[in-house]
């Protein structure tokens, strides 16, 4: 058991111990990044200490629990490199030692960190670092609440890229409906789209737009509350809120805000409390002439297994389109992308046949330039054509012939002998049920289709049944040889 007795009052706590954590501080900083550590490495600080523990307070319950889950077993090691005696560290939330300073009685106490393997990743979320110029302005504290879920939105938000601002995106005919829209959203106080809804396939710019927005409002009016998260994100929040029987702060907090945006809301699709909640918020909202500002990878008409009163509400306002990309607007990518990275000097060619070639996203075209840019710095030489197909020769026959998930279906149907309606159908026989989670396998490695979209294929299902797939045909790939040749001979034959 941990025991209060052991600890010194915060006034006690010595120096070198201080510097202990400021050095556990800094590598911490360094392992996690400048995002992760401002949120939630930054805000912590040294109440308690003993020969062999030590005692962080941290600002919210929430913020308690996921440092605890997520970085606890760098902080133990990086502290026992200070100092060998340190068996522990505990951490405790702010208003549980402000209680306990009430009510000695009260036994509210955290247990020390246990050290963690969890490989989830947490929820990035926004800055809120003066001393950053390049930190995002967090919403303001919303309201209190007894379980410390929502009593500081900011430990919640998404954290918004640098990178993505209005004048680093290339605009061109298959998106200035979208970047004109989300202009002037940010530019202007006033509600005139209400919501504004973007919507395009996987590397099209929607969430480049979305961190433009949240940008731009947050540099020109530091005190409007702007809250940005992903519909997944909305969902745990919420789901929490139900398990701690706390609903109404969370009703308040995303109530009380100026700007709500939400990325990814296909992914309410079947969560039927969640669009009960977001129905009601968004309502909430629109009454107060709040700004709401929405993403999806299809427009809301064709949202599946969202309820009508839901869909409708989602094209109530503007609803922007994000076409794909031109030829003339890949260049254009291209050349800003390299005038961004700076110090490289490469023939118009190669970027023009990059823009030939490579017309699925964004992304994509944009982690092909940064290979061919990261080999000529690594051996040395200057980026040619020859290098660029040389060095992007699976990319490029990738791209060469496009796999849909159709072909996918019907030639692993095939090769296992089922029938192709065996693919949507809900069987889940043996025979049936591992070639279908082979096909949704394939179907996320040879074509760009979102998990979602894939889940969609395959009868309606959820993401998390393809996710699942995916993870499962992973892992029996490294203990059935029989499963591995059958994929490597599937693939061989759909990229032929």
């Amino acid at each position: 058991m941990w025991s209060r007795k052991k600890y010194k009052k915060v006034t006690l706590v010595d120096q070198a111990r201080q510097e202990q954590w400021e050095n556990v501080r800094a590598r911490l900083k360094s392992e996690f990044g400048e995002a992760t550590f401002n949120s939630w490495i930054k805000p912590l600080r040294v109440v308690g200490n003993s020969k062999a523990s030590v005692q962080l307070e941290a600002p919210t319950r929430f913020m308690r629990d996921w440092v605890k889950s997520h970085y606890s077993d760098r902080m133990s090691s990086f502290w026992r490199l200070e100092d060998s005696n340190i068996q522990s560290v505990a951490i405790e939330a702010a208003a549980t030692i402000k209680s306990r300073g009430k009510k000695s009685s009260e036994n509210d106490a955290d247990t020390p960190i246990e050290l963690s393997d969890d490989p989830v990743r947490g929820p990035r979320v926004g800055l809120d670092d003066q001393d950053n110029p390049m930190a995002v302005a967090a919403p303001a504290v919303m309201v209190g609440d007894s379980n410390g879920i929502m009593d500081g939105l900011r430990d919640v938000c998404s954290p918004v890229d640098p990178r993505y601002r209005f004048d680093t995106f290339v605009v061109g005919k298959s998106n200035e409906l979208a970047f004109a829209a989300a202009q002037r959203v940010a530019l202007q106080s006033g509600v005139h789209f209400n919501p504004l809804f973007l919507h395009g396939g996987v590397g099209l710019g929607k969430t480049h737009l979305m961190h433009a927005i949240a940008w731009h409002i947050q540099e020109q009016d530091r005190k409007r509350k702007v809250i940005y998260l992903s519909a997944e994100k909305f969902m745990y929040l919420f789901i929490r809120a139900l398990r701690d029987r706390d609903a109404m702060s969370f009703k308040q907090a995303f109530r009380s805000v100026d700007v709500l945006m939400i990325d990814d809301v296909q992914f309410f699709s079947r969560k039927d409390s969640t669009q009960e909640e977001f129905f009601h918020t968004f309502n909430a909202l629109m009454d107060q002439n709040k700004q709401i500002v929405l993403s999806a990878d299809c427009s809301p008409s064709d949202l599946e297994d969202i309820e009508e009163r839901v869909r409708s509400r989602l094209g109530w306002g503007l609803v922007a389109d994000i076409h794909q990309t031109d030829y003339e607007l890949r260049v254009g990518i291209l050349s800003a992308k390299l005038n961004q990275v700076g110090g490289h000097d490469i023939d118009i060619k190669v970027l023009e046949f990059l823009a030939h070639r490579i017309t699925s996203n964004v992304r994509e075209l944009e982690g092909a330039l940064n290979r061919l840019l990261a080999y000529a710095g690594l051996v040395g030489r200057p980026v040619t054509m020859e290098m660029a197909q040389e060095v992007l020769q699976d990319l490029l026959r990738a791209n060469d012939r496009r796999i849909t998930i159709e072909e996918i279906q019907k030639r692993v149907a095939a090769h296992y002998n089922i029938r192709m309606a065996d693919m949507h159908s809900a069987r889940r026989a043996r025979n049936v049920a591992r070639p279908r989670q082979v096909a949704m396998y394939l179907s996320k490695q040879l074509t760009p289709r979102s998990l979602p979209e894939i889940g969609r294929k395959f009868g309606g299902r959820d993401h998390t049944t393809v996710m699942h797939a995916v993870k499962r045909i992973e892992e029996l790939r490294q203990t059935e040889a029989s499963l591995a040749e059958d994929i490597d001979l599937l693939r061989r034959t759909l990229e032929a």
